[in-house]
C-alpha cells in the first residue's frame, strides 16, 4: 500500500470513530498508530512512544494552560461571573436591548478571565438567559446573543486556542495577546451593532428596564474591583514585560483565589471542585495533543504534508486562493472538531504551507502572527455557523425550552458581522499587527 492511500486511510478512520463518538483523542492516537505500525513497523512504534509523552507533556510553556482554566473556573465557583453580569447590567440595562448588550460585554470580561469560548457560553447563559427571559427578550435573540458572544472567550486573550498555537507556531504568547485585541474590540462593536439593529426592528418585543441610580451604579462596580484588579495586574504585567505570561497566569489564579476567600464565596469544597474541573479540562486538552501528535507522526512519515508543501509551491495559484483554501478546510473542520482539536491537529500541517507563501509582503514573524489571529477568528466563526455550531448547542442546551433552530437563525445577523471582520482582516493585515508593533517597536 501507498504512503498516500495510508495517509487517506487514516484520515477516514479518524473520521469514522469520531461519527462513531469516540473522543477526538482517541480517534487521532488510533489513527496515527495504525498509520505510523504499517509505514515503520511495531518496534520504531514502541520506541517513538517512549519519547512522544514526555517531550509533549514537559513543555514548559503547556503549564500555562492549567493555570488559566483555574483562574477561570474560581472565577466561576466564587460567583465573580455573576456578579460581573449584574455589574454591567446594573450600568447599561436601561438601554433598549440592554440586557443583550451586558452579556456581550460580560462575555467579553469572562472570556478576558476564562480562555476558553465553551466555558464562557455556559457560564453566562447559567446567568444572563433566566434575567432575559423574565424580562421578556424573545428566545431567539437572546439566545443568538449568547452564542455568539462566547466565542469572544478565545478571541479576548488568554486565549487557550492562541496559546496553543503560539506554542505550536513556535511565537511569542504575549505579542499574540496584544495582536487580538484590537480584533476582539471590533467583534464586540460588531456585535452590540447587531443587537441595537435587531432590538429597534418594528416586531422586536424587547421591553425598555427603569434606569438605575448613580448610587446603584457605583455599589454594582464596586463589586466588581477585584476581577477588574487581578485582569489589570495579569496583563499589564504581561504587556509591560514585568512578568512571564506563565508567571502571570499563577498571579491570576492567586487573585481569584483570594477574591474569593475574602468575599467568603469560596470555600474549601468550592476550592476543590475548581481543582477537580481544571484537572479534566487539562487532561483532555494534554490527551488531544498526544493523539494529534501520533496522528502527526504517521502524517509525516508518509510524507504527505511535505508533499502537499512542495506541490502547492510548483503550482501557478495565487497565494491569496491557497489562504482561501486553508481558511475553507477550517470551516469544513469545524462541523465535526473542537477549536483545540482544529488548531492542535492542523498547525503542524498547515503552517508551513502558509509561512512559505508572500502574503502582502509581510515579513515571516508578522505573517506568523497575522495568520494566527485569522485563524482563530475563523474557529470562531465555526462555533456558531450551522449545521453544527459548538456554542449554539451548549447555550441552547441551558436555554430549553427554545428551540434550536430558532437559535440558528438568530446567530445570522452574527455571522455576517464575522465574516466582514475576517474579510477585513485577510486584506487589512494591519488590523491585527499595528498594536503588536506600537507595543514591541523592534518587531517589523
Amino acid at each position: 500500500m501507498s504512503p498516500t492511500l495510508i495517509a487517506i486511510g487514516m484520515f477516514v478512520v479518524m473520521l469514522l470513530m469520531m461519527a462513531a463518538r469516540l473522543p477526538i483523542a482517541a480517534a487521532m492516537g488510533v489513527a496515527g498508530l495504525l498509520g505510523f505500525t504499517l509505514l515503520a513497523g511495531l518496534d520504531p512504534l514502541l520506541s517513538a512512544l517512549k519519547g512522544t509523552t514526555m517531550a509533549r507533556l514537559s513543555v514548559y510553556e503547556l503549564s500555562i494552560i492549567p493555570l488559566f482554566l483555574l483562574m477561570g473556573q474560581l472565577t466561576v465557583k466564587g460567583g465573580l461571573s455573576a456578579s460581573l453580569f449584574r455589574a454591567i447590567a446594573t450600568c447599561v440595562g436601561h438601554l433598549k436591548g440592554g440586557l443583550a448588550f451586558a452579556s456581550v460585554l460580560s462575555c467579553a470580561a469572562f472570556g478576558s478571565i476564562c480562555g476558553s469560548s465553551v466555558a464562557t457560553a455556559a457560564t453566562v447563559t447559567q446567568v444572563a438567559f433566566p434575567e432575559m427571559k423574565a424580562h421578556g427578550y424573545p428566545d431567539r435573540l437572546s439566545t443568538a446573543t449568547l452564542a455568539s458572544g462566547g466565542t469572544l472567550g478565545i478571541l479576548i486573550p488568554p486565549s487557550v486556542p492562541l496559546v496553543i498555537y503560539a506554542i505550536l507556531a513556535e511565537q511569542n504568547i504575549a505579542k499574540l495577546f496584544v495582536a487580538a485585541i484590537v480584533p476582539a474590540m471590533i467583534a464586540i462593536a460588531g456585535y452590540l451593532l447587531v443587537i441595537a439593529i435587531l432590538v429597534r426592528r418594528p416586531d422586536a418585543a424587547v421591553p425598555l428596564q427603569p434606569k438605575a441610580s448613580w448610587r446603584a451604579r457605583r455599589q454594582a462596580l464596586r463589586s466588581i474591583w477585584p476581577l477588574m484588579s487581578i485582569f489589570l495586574a495579569v496583563f499589564g504585567g504581561i504587556y509591560f514585560g514585568i512578568i512571564t505570561p506563565t508567571e502571570a497566569a499563577a498571579v491570576g489564579v492567586a487573585g481569584c483565589g483570594l477574591a474569593g476567600l475574602t468575599h467568603g464565596t469560596l470555600g474549601r469544597h468550592k476550592i476543590a471542585a475548581a481543582v477537580l474541573a481544571t484537572a479534566e479540562t487539562t487532561a483532555m486538552i494534554f490527551f488531544i495533543f498526544l493523539g494529534a501528535d501520533l496522528m502527526n507522526a504517521g502524517l509525516a512519515l508518509t510524507q504527505l504534508p511535505a508533499n502537499i508543501a512542495q506541490w502547492i509551491g510548483a503550482q501557478t495559484i495565487a497565494p491569496l486562493w491557497i489562504l482561501f483554501g486553508v481558511l475553507g478546510l477550517y470551516l469544513l473542520l469545524s462541523s465535526v472538531m473542537d477549536e483545540l482539536s482544529m488548531v492542535i491537529l492542523t498547525i503542524p500541517v498547515v503552517y508551513p504551507i502558509i509561512m512559505g507563501l508572500d502574503l502582502w509582503g509581510l515579513n515571516p514573524q508578522d505573517q506568523a502572527i497575522w495568520f494566527g489571529i485569522l485563524i482563530l477568528m475563523v474557529v470562531q466563526f465555526g462555533l456558531v455557523a450551522p449545521p453544527v455550531g459548538l456554542n449554539v448547542m451548549i447555550v441552547n442546551s441551558l436555554a430549553k425550552p427554545c428551540l434550536i433552530s430558532e437559535t440558528y437563525r438568530g446567530v445570522l445577523p452574527f455571522l455576517l458581522t464575522d465574516l466582514l471582520r475576517i474579510i477585513a482582516l485577510i486584506f487589512f493585515p494591519v488590523l491585527s499587527l499595528w498594536l503588536v508593533r506600537a507595543v514591541y517597536p523592534t518587531i517589523g
